[in-house]
């Protein structure tokens, strides 16, 4: 009998579960992986609600710390024991996608006539790593040793937070001394301002109404902080910038009203970039399109993986340049993995991240 292991699956909408589940086999490219570290994002909830289709008995999770169990027998350049992050995307290096640039959507197309998300396989089209073990397909593609002087918590933001928030600023083409507002405050949102930060920009506009997170913003970077409840955020943010508009506009929650507003406080030519995971049809408004004709660039992304991927974004951990390490609110136990959810989804106590151990 295979050995068995805890994992949270998805059951139906609203109810992700610990249950067991055999431990993977491992194929020739493969390493199974123990998981030490791992988290809930943003997009696990949107499992969770039913609102991003996933197969039933699925294992969630995407973003995975941990120590090589065992490698598959054309896996080399690692060894068992070694400590390892994986993205939370995890391209294979030798697809049609990889090989034109776009490792990000090195994935399987559609699912029940909905187009899923590229490379992003783990607790999405394959097991994740809500889990105590997971399998890493394309092992030399995708896992990165941690370097000795960082700790899990100080590389749990890199498979996806980090790599996704970054990517904002870097897909928007933030340069030295633009005008950067991120709307929404959340995980991503506070790493988008962070790689605003580094990318050059010198004026950085967060928008939310939690004080917490506003207070993380002006931490990692923020110079001003715009309350939406206190007036209209696109009134708040022209009058900021003397009515000339931002740069970029970084769309970190994913519902039509912060789209909209992203793209009304666009400064001619400016670009949108777009991270916020959408649960319905996006409308673009006429007048703030400028009829079509005003030059702007709407761009989206996917967070970038692969190992070299997380090596950069570990660099920047252990540089000391932005600390994210407060991004973690929050600790549970795997065991405890359903409270984490309601927690998490319900946005309780202040919750930004919660570090889940086995």
């Amino acid at each position: 009998m295979a050995a068995k292991m805890k994992a949270a699956i998805f059951v139906e909408k609203g109810r992700i579960v610990l249950d067991e589940k055999p431990i993977p086999d491992v194929g020739p490219q493969d390493a199974l992986v123990r998981i030490t570290t791992t988290t809930i994002c943003g997009t696990d909830v949107h499992i969770l609600k039913g609102e991003y289709p996933v197969e039933k008995r699925l294992t969630i999770g995407h973003e995975p710390v941990g120590i090589i169990e065992k490698l598959g027998s054309s896996v080399t350049g690692y060894h068992e024991g070694q400590r390892v992050i994986a993205g939370a995307i995890t391209p294979s290096g030798h697809s049609y996608a990889c090989l034109c640039g776009c490792g990000s959507q090195d994935g399987p197309g559609t699912r029940h006539g909905f187009k899923v998300a590229g490379g992003w396989k783990f607790g999405n089209t394959i097991d994740g790593c809500q889990a105590e073990y997971v399998l890493v397909k394309d092992a030399m593609a995708n896992l990165s040793p941690i370097p000795d002087h960082l700790t899990d918590e100080e590389v749990l933001m890199c498979p996806d937070i980090m790599s996704t928030g970054f990517s904002g600023a870097e897909r928007g083409n933030v340069r030295i001394g633009d005008t950067v507002v991120v709307f929404a405050l959340g995980p991503i949102g506070l790493c988008a301002v962070a790689g605003a930060k580094l990318m050059g920009a010198t004026r950085i506009i967060g928008v939310d109404t939690v004080p917490a997170r506003m207070e993380a913003a002006r931490k990692l970077g923020a110079d001003h902080v715009v309350d939406f409840r206190a007036g209209d955020p696109v009134e708040q943010i022209l009058a900021l910038t003397d009515g000339r508009g931002v740069d970029v506009a970084i769309e970190a929650l994913g519902t039509q009203s912060t789209f909209e507003s992203s793209l009304k406080v666009l400064r001619p030519g400016g670009t949108l970039s777009s991270l916020g995971v959408y649960s319905s049809d996006l409308a673009i408004p006429l007048a703030a399109f400028g009829a079509g004709l005003g030059d702007y660039t709407i761009v989206s992304t996917l967070c970038p993986g692969g190992k070299e991927r997380m090596r950069r974004l570990m660099e920047v951990c252990g540089s000391g340049r932005i600390d994210l390490k407060p991004l973690v609110t929050h600790r549970y136990k795997l065991d405890d993995i359903e409270a984490a959810y309601d927690l998490f989804a319900n946005q309780r106590d202040g919750v930004l991240k919660i570090a889940i151990t086995p």
